[in-house]
């Protein structure tokens, strides 16, 4: 498979999932505006691990998912959309495998680990420079 065509398929791909995200979430909270859960997120998370659930399966089942398709669907419409529906099929291939351990510290690390560099990058950024 040439290089340039793959990045060109991620590339389609990934704009397309993008602007898909965007539009659902715009949608999604004009239709919600006095809610405090985050709903347009988790619906968008759990909308791309169902889709990414699809096309795993149809790509197990079936030989009409190429490399270009998963390239394109996978990498680059559902990167694009969700980036969580890639860590939930990681997830899911860890459990498949018998891997129970790994599977719950990699979720257990994802969240903790994200969570305190999103932290350490806020107070960084937020405390740098400031006088008080």
């Amino acid at each position: 498979m040439n290089n340039w065509f793959s990045i060109f398929m991620v590339a389609i791909g990934g704009a397309t999932g993008a602007v898909s995200r965007y539009s659902a979430s715009k949608w999604m909270l004009r239709h919600t505006p006095d809610w405090t859960f985050p709903i347009a997120t988790f619906t968008i998370n759990v909308i791309g691990c169902l889709l990414i659930g699809i096309l795993a399966g149809v790509g197990e089942r079936f030989s009409w998912l190429t490399s270009d398709l998963r390239l394109l669907l996978i990498t680059g419409v559902l990167g694009g959309f969700t980036t969580f529906s890639a860590f939930g099929l990681e997830t899911f291939a860890l459990l498949r495998r018998g891997e129970h351990w790994m599977a719950m510290g990699y979720v257990g690390l994802s969240v903790m680990v994200g969570l305190l560099l999103l932290w350490l990058g806020f107070v960084a950024t937020t405390t740098l420079g400031n006088p008080n």
